[in-house]
């Protein structure tokens, strides 16, 4: 399989688009006229500069405004065109994209159009060039693949053939099925890019909302099903305009890039056997099988106040390592892993972040897989050193530099608790909490669709409908990523400035991720009356939420009074009912939730954000106030 990307998807001067298109480990480029004439150096010198970053140019774009013109602009057309060959061949590529007109003269008509192309293949075919052509969303006259199919196969040159672009099929809301019907050889080159469904002009959404293949509505795995059933074997492109990336890192869009098109892939390949191109393989997206645990690394001072929060939750001490100082705390089947020492990788991620969550665990069908899967998708894997009696557990760099490890139940990696922590006995105080219903990583917005694209192309995940979190001050974007029974769930929440509360929290622990992990009970009373024996200090909700809430869902007055009395938020939807308690925030902002959902509700209570972070913000210390 044969990667590429056009060099005005991100960000950089030539050179710097360049090292990063190498680096995630393309195979070759559609070079940007823009690209090169801003750069200086000469044709042959940038050749040579693709070349020595060990890609190929595998096209060269655009060519606009060519076919179905009077004269003298048809001369003129040509004439342009020529002088493009030259270029071509001082770069060294032998392919260039005609996109549809939308030359105010052209005149249309199919065959004169096909007779234009059939002349510049027989120019083309001098030179050994070839020449693609492709329907623009917006073309005057084509702007359907299937009109642009059709000038190429009336035109019936070698050296002319057909590049169709997922956006401007889909975009258009055409049936991908059709281009089954076209012959692979035909096709020259396939572009991708995925977009949001947004009802704007084409040409608008087109230069400014596009993104890579899985971060969008568009069903961008139909549309390659269809070309790859043709017996297309060429370069996979991806082609994508967005404002966002164009001021983001080369790199880390680079990676998106090439892990967003591995992805697509694996995902065609499965769906349609058979097919010509060479797709590698690679395990399936991992099923997910819950929350193993979640590891804070903290300082002494740090640690003390969580164990009392933590037992003030109904957790207990139920390990302790056997050679570091670490601490596992248990309730249910939530892990909170507690880790003080002064050495590895949880004490970097302390001297970097302050008190925070440095790793969470996974459990998954397969840790081999799951790391080997990861890895194929760009992740980083993450080693340090074992000691003895320590167990070797995969793991990779996840959201905000921290860790993700996994574990499964088909080797021994399960009975890490027993291997490497001493129980430790203490009396129960449970609160009836059972497990880890989601966690909450921020972020910042820009990489909001980065890490989307992480956790559905590496588990079997869905994305859910971002909700707008309004904040006194501004807004957050939230978005779950959901596996299909629950057992996985994260909320990823994208701060757009750091006055929001989950901004601050950005800041204050410089890009540390989990802000919040959500514990699930079956019974929300229950467990407030046993929380309220153990000292737990729930957040306070003011009495105008409990006025609101009864009058915007007619809820019963002795209903709502309950609520209030333990500071339970609370949501309905179709399905049925949600309750939320909050902690009060520590460290630089993180918190604990506990909730129950009841007769399948499927949301995470976006309506009670913003009082739960009007709630926290009343009870922030002051910019420049000293903590306690």
């Amino acid at each position: 399989m044969k990667t590429s990307i056009a060099t005005v998807c991100i960000a950089g001067d030539l050179r710097e688009k360049l090292a990063a298109i190498a680096a995630a480990g393309f195979d070759g480029i559609e070079i940007f006229e823009q690209d090169f004439i801003t750069f200086d150096a000469s044709p042959e010198d940038v050749g040579a500069m693709v070349r020595d970053h060990g890609l190929e140019i595998s096209l060269f774009q655009p060519f606009r405004d060519f076919e179905g013109l009077p004269e003298p602009e048809r001369t003129r057309a040509f004439d342009r065109m020529e002088r493009k060959f030259d270029l071509m061949q001082e770069l060294g590529t032998d392919l260039v994209l005609v996109c549809s007109s939308v030359h105010p003269k052209s005149l249309g008509g199919i065959d004169r159009m096909a007779a234009d192309f059939a002349e510049l293949g027989t120019r083309a075919a001098a030179r050994g060039l070839r020449v693609g052509y492709e329907a623009l969303a917006w073309g005057k006259h084509v702007w359907d693949h299937r009109d642009a199919w059709e000038v190429v196969r009336r035109a019936d040159h070698p050296n002319i053939g057909l590049i169709v672009d997922s956006f401007h099929t889909l975009g258009r809301k055409l049936d991908p099925e059709s281009i089954r019907r076209i012959p692979g050889d035909k096709i020259f080159f396939v572009q991708l890019a995925d977009a949001p469904l947004i009802e704007m002009d084409l040409l608008y959404w087109s230069r400014h909302f596009r993104n890579m293949p899985g971060e969008g509505d568009l069903d961008v795995t139909a549309f390659m099903r269809a070309v790859a059933a043709t017996g297309y074997d060429g370069p996979i492109s991806l082609e994508v305009f967005n404002d966002q990336f164009r001021g983001g890192s080369p790199r880390a869009i680079a990676l998106d890039g090439h892990r967003s098109l591995v992805w697509l892939m694996d995902q065609v390949k499965r769906a349609e056997p058979g097919i010509a191109i060479d797709v590698p393989d690679i395990p399936p997206r991992i099923t997910p099988e819950g929350v193993a645990f979640v590891e804070f690394a903290a300082n002494e001072t740090e640690a003390e106040g969580l164990r009392k929060l933590l037992r003030s939750l109904g957790f207990r001490l139920a390990g302790r390592h056997i050679a570091k100082q670490v601490e596992l705390w248990q309730q249910g089947e939530i892990r909170i892993v507690l880790n003080t020492e002064p050495e590895g990788f949880a004490h970097t991620s302390h001297i970097a972040h302050g008190l925070n969550v440095c790793d969470v665990g996974l459990a998954v069908d397969s840790a081999a897989a799951t790391v080997e899967r990861a890895t194929a998708l760009g992740a980083t894997p993450f080693r340090q050193p074992v000691g003895p009696g320590e167990m070797d557990i995969p793991a990779i760099r996840g959201v905000g530099s921290g860790l993700l490890h996994f574990i499964d139940q088909t080797s021994d990696l399960a009975g890490v608790w027993k291997t490497e922590f001493e129980p430790v006995e203490e009396p129960l105080h449970d609160a009836g909490l059972l497990r880890i219903d989601h966690i909450a990583q921020t972020m910042n917005y820009e990489e909001m669709l980065t890490w989307s694209l992480f956790y559905t192309s590496l588990f079997d995940t869905k994305k859910q409908a971002t909700v707008d979190v309004v904040d006194p001050g501004g807004l957050v974007r939230s978005q779950a990523i959901e596996s299909p029974d629950g057992a996985l769930r994260v909320t990823l929440n994208g701060a757009e400035t750091h006055r929001t509360f989950a901004g601050r929290f950005i800041a204050d622990s410089f890009g540390s991720s989990v802000q919040h992990v959500a514990f699930a009970t079956d019974d929300i009373f229950a467990t407030a009356e046993a929380l309220e024996r153990t000292g737990f200090a729930a957040l306070p909700m003011p009495e105008n939420y409990y006025d609101d809430l009864a009058a915007r869902l007619g809820l019963d007055a002795d209903f709502v009074a309950s609520l209030q009395a333990h500071n339970i938020l609370y949501d309905e939807d179709a399905e049925g009912a949600f309750f939320q308690i909050y902690s009060r925030s520590f460290g630089d902002g993180i918190f604990f939730e506990i909730i129950q959902r009841k007769h399948g509700y499927k949301g995470y209570g976006a309506p009670n954000a913003p009082f739960r972070v009007a709630a926290q913000r009343r009870m922030m210390p002051q910019p420049g106030m000293p903590r306690r």
